[in-house]
């Protein structure tokens, strides 16, 4: 059962990997805003299985929560492989996952949650919606600048001043770590939300829907699989604890 919150009405558009992040933040849009529209990006990533599970989980979403069916509007998916041709890093490569002299590991794609941002506005401008909601997070993530909370300020400014708009980008989970993002999933849609984003989303770097895991799908080695893992446990503790299992 959805969890009743008062809707702030108005239109969204929802960054959508087909991730666990970026699934909780869907349906953190679908129980507040009158309708909700989804954006993706193709950018020649090594795990681009992500893309290929986001209609299941639309129509999963459409199925186990009726009240939201009415309120999820068009998936955008957006050509965006000139990131991936001018990028090297470990997502768009084929090299081995690793931390660079910089400190920040080579899994981060310059410029990535920047051009979707600019994407996703230029899209929502045209389809009449003012909030923008995205999954990032400086909490639970390996230090990319891009997922700082100053980024996205300094991004809806940018936005917003050269668009001459009132956009508002939503981070709902930029303060909490991937236990509570268990946790906010559980608070939104109850058991029945948990899941359908364990099973049904795609978080592994590697791309592995082979192997299946009490938190999901992955290899079960790379930093996202290792980071999910870590938040499961953590939130399936706690909520034993508070009775919720």
């Amino acid at each position: 059962m959805v969890m009743g919150h008062a809707a702030d009405g108005g239109s969204a558009l929802v960054l959508f990997s087909g991730g666990q992040d970026s699934t909780t933040c869907l349906a953190w849009a679908l129980d507040r805003f009158d309708h909700v529209e989804t954006i993706g990006f193709d950018y020649g990533q090594r795990h681009r299985v992500e893309l290929e599970v986001r209609p299941g989980i639309l129509d999963a979403l459409r199925h186990a929560f009726p009240a939201w069916a009415g309120k999820l509007g068009d998936d955008h998916l957006i050509d965006m492989a000139v990131l991936g041709q001018v990028s090297e890093t470990s997502l768009t490569r084929g090299v081995e996952i690793a931390m660079q002299a910089n400190g920040l590991p080579n899994t981060f794609v310059p410029g990535r949650n920047l051009l979707f941002l600019t994407f996703a506005a230029a899209v929502a401008y045209r389809r009449g919606a003012k909030h923008l909601v995205t999954g990032v997070c400086e909490t639970d993530y390996s230090g990319y600048p891009d997922c700082r909370d100053d980024t996205m300020k300094a991004m809806q400014l940018a936005l917003n001043l050269g668009m001459d708009t009132r956009f508002v980008i939503h981070t709902p989970l930029m303060w909490i770590d991937k236990a509570k993002t268990w946790q906010l999933t559980y608070e939104i849609g109850g058991d029945t939300l948990v899941e359908l984003v364990r099973k049904e989303t795609h978080t592994c770097y590697n791309g592995d829907r082979n192997h299946s895991h009490e938190w999901g799908y992955g290899c079960g080695q790379c930093p996202a699989c290792d980071l999910r893992a870590q938040g499961w446990e953590r939130f399936r503790f706690s909520s034993s604890d508070n009775g919720n299992v």
